[in-house]
């Protein structure tokens, strides 16, 4: 009863302040004002269909209601070193002190970037500009990369990162052999563990339309797995994941930092159940449930 209650605490604390993921879309910024309190941590993703720019829009205009804003700097999207100055002397001027680097998805890439390392490197010898810097980690097998390249590569970023971002995972028992086999690899940066959050088929499906084909497209090779789980009625619980996972969320030598929720826009959806979890562990959030966007 006592490792239970202390759980649900360590639960709760992992709730109170976690990362929101948005994509730039028409009202993204409007919805995130609405239901989200200022200061709160919100990532904004970045894709070859939308390109940067649609990502350092969107980043400055939450910057500037007071958001703590965490862009995407996806490495295959940069066309070269002058176009990197350029994006990071905008971030700067926004006060922008974290930012988050995946490979991304581009393909051919924009220029001579061709992997996260890549651009990691060339962020050091800028003089580090960005104190705080996530790279990514993959709990399930990326579509094109093989479990031991994505390990590695998190090892040899290690020295110019400051925390990982776990992607999409919806098997506990997977989440937990990822965390533990990472740590034995000598990987101690903290994590935030990737969660989606409660997501209607719907929803999801106009999401997608709005979006585009080509993006539409990048989003579902590979993934059709966990798009089915989370559009099928009963297949997927945000809450019944976390439960499951247990003490490999909550347990000291796991280093999890916080969570990181994917939206899919559907910002309204992810907070309410955030707020609904954090009344049920008797807890409370930033700014308090209800207290923003009621």
């Amino acid at each position: 009863m006592i490792g239970a209650r202390r759980r649900s605490a360590s639960l709760a604390n992992l709730l109170a302040n976690p990362r929101f993921e948005v994509f730039p879309a028409s009202g993204t910024a409007d919805e995130v004002a609405r239901w989200l309190a200022p200061g709160t941590t919100v990532t904004v993703t970045a894709s070859p269909a939308k390109g940067l720019a649609a990502t350092l829009d969107l980043t400055q205009r939450l910057a500037g209601l007071g958001y703590r804003v965490v862009p995407h700097l996806s490495a295959r999207l940069v066309a070269d070193q002058a176009h990197l100055a350029d994006i990071v002397a905008r971030l700067l001027a926004c006060g922008i002190r974290d930012v988050f680097v995946p490979a991304g998805d581009a393909d051919p890439p924009a220029g001579a970037f061709h992997g996260a390392l890549d651009l990691l490197e060339r962020l050091a010898e800028m003089g580090s500009p960005f104190p705080e810097v996530g790279i990514t980690g993959y709990p399930e097998r990326h579509p094109r990369i093989h479990d031991d390249v994505t390990v590695q590569a998190m090892w040899d970023k290690r020295r110019h990162a400051s925390y990982i971002v776990s992607n999409l995972c919806f098997d506990p028992a997977v989440l937990r052999a990822w965390i533990t086999r990472i740590r034995q690899r000598g990987i101690t940066l903290p994590l935030y563990v990737g969660l989606a959050g409660p997501v209607e088929k719907a929803k999801l499906v106009r999401f997608a339309a709005r979006a585009g084909v080509a993006e539409s497209a990048r989003v579902l090779t590979g993934h059709t797995n966990w798009l089915l789980r989370l559009g099928t009625p009963g297949g997927y619980s945000p809450q019944r994941l976390l439960s499951r996972v247990g003490s490999g969320l909550t347990a000291p030598e796991s280093v999890v930092a916080g969570l990181h929720l994917f939206t899919f826009n559907q910002v309204q959806e992810t907070e309410r159940w955030r707020r609904a979890q954090l009344e049920r562990f008797g807890a409370d959030g930033p700014g308090g449930p209800g207290t923003h966007g009621a």
